[in-house]
């Protein structure tokens, strides 16, 4: 006869927390931020971890980070894009001949933009829905098609060049550069610098003038993403859609929109860092985004995604983005030879793959 201790219900009973951590898909992210800082603190010199240095290892993992959350979110839908890389380019022509060629100001160029990427993505992702072929197949064909347009385009737009320059001064006084472009809270920095909390040069300017708006931007995307895969019936089919389509579909969730939106809101990433890039540089060329889609899909990969879809995290994806910005910048602060960041990046990959598959059987249940 069982006593009431030991009766209770095991439905209602509460998980230990190293149980759920464990269950989290960013856990292998953030695990990876904590070593690696660790390892820079270790190896580095100390300039890295000033707020100068800092910053200038986030900039380029924010950028990352903003097509790795999209590409999180496809990912976790059960499909992937291998043309991102090649959409920065393409969008980032759309975006400079916009404002270059046919003088639109930027409250028209940006989200023209961001429509005309998600577009193209739809095509894709209709591809991918009507006809079943595998999103890695006709992905890597539109990663091919998007560049080759990308060149012609330049050419076409410039008269034979493959860059087209002048979109710094065509956006001069728009009210919307800072947005997209420079560093955000300048003047609070000035102020801090004013009282002697920053470091500033002999003249007295500080030595960060603010936070780079691509951060900003990732930050915001990780968040919003992460709400609404975590909070709303978008993010239980997201789920279901990449977890078991079939099932999925038969409870009613409109599984087929479901992807192809999925498709333009990756699209729409790219071209949201493409307009930042453009208007940084002030110019675009058709080798912009090179082979960015593999490693916004290895920081999806690490930030816990799984490669048959159905389980992830946008928030993982932008601290597998933070690993890879601060590998990158971190090697030139230590006596490494640079090159050893493709084999941090194909044995962090093998690593993420290991420790997902672990993290799916126990979920699972399976042996």
């Amino acid at each position: 006869m069982p006593t009431e201790a030991n009766s209770v219900d095991e439905r209602i009973g509460t998980e230990p927390l190293i149980s759920r951590l464990m269950k989290r898909p960013e856990l292998g992210a953030i695990a990876g931020v904590v070593l690696v800082t660790i390892f820079f603190m270790i190896t580095a010199d100390s300039a890295m971890f000033t707020l100068s240095g800092i910053l200038n290892f986030l900039t380029p993992a924010s950028q990352l980070a903003i097509l790795a959350i999209g590409a999180s979110m496809l990912m976790i839908g059960g499909e992937f894009d291998l043309s991102l890389g090649s959409m920065v380019a393409f969008a980032g022509l759309f975006f400079s001949a916009a404002v270059v060629n046919f003088s639109l100001p930027l409250v028209v160029a940006i989200p023209a933009t961001l429509v005309f990427a998600a577009l193209v993505g739809s095509i894709s992702g209709q591809i991918v829905v009507r006809t079943g072929l595998p999103s890695f197949i006709v992905t890597l064909a539109f990663l091919f098609i998007l560049r080759g347009l990308s060149l012609v385009g330049l050419k076409l737009a410039t008269g034979g060049s493959t860059q087209l320059r002048g979109v710094r001064e065509a956006v001069e006084g728009d009210w919307l550069v800072p947005f997209f472009s420079g560093d955000a809270f300048g003047g609070f920095f000035a102020w801090l610098a004013s009282n002697g909390w920053v470091e500033t040069f002999k003249n007295g300017t500080p030595k960060v003038t603010g936070i780079p708006v691509e951060i900003l931007w990732s930050i915001g995307l990780a968040v919003l993403a992460t709400y609404v895969l975590l909070r709303t019936p978008v993010g239980n089919w997201i789920f279901a859609a990449g977890g078991d389509p079939v099932a999925a579909s038969n409870s009613g969730v409109p599984v087929r929109k479901v992807k192809v939106s999925l498709f333009m809101l990756t699209a729409a990433c790219a071209a949201l860092l493409a307009i930042i890039q453009v208007l940084d540089a002030g110019s675009t060329d058709a080798r912009r985004g090179f082979q960015k889609e593999f490693e916004a899909i290895i920081a999806a990969v690490i930030g816990g995604c799984l490669l048959t879809g159905g389980y992830g995290s946008a928030i993982g994806a932008f601290f597998g983005s933070i690993i890879f910005g601060m590998v990158v910048i971190g090697l030139t602060y230590t006596n490494f030879d640079q090159d050893w960041f493709q084999v941090f990046l194909g044995g962090m990959l093998l690593l993420a793959v290991l420790f997902n598959n672990m993290i799916r059987k126990r979920v699972t249940g399976e042996r």
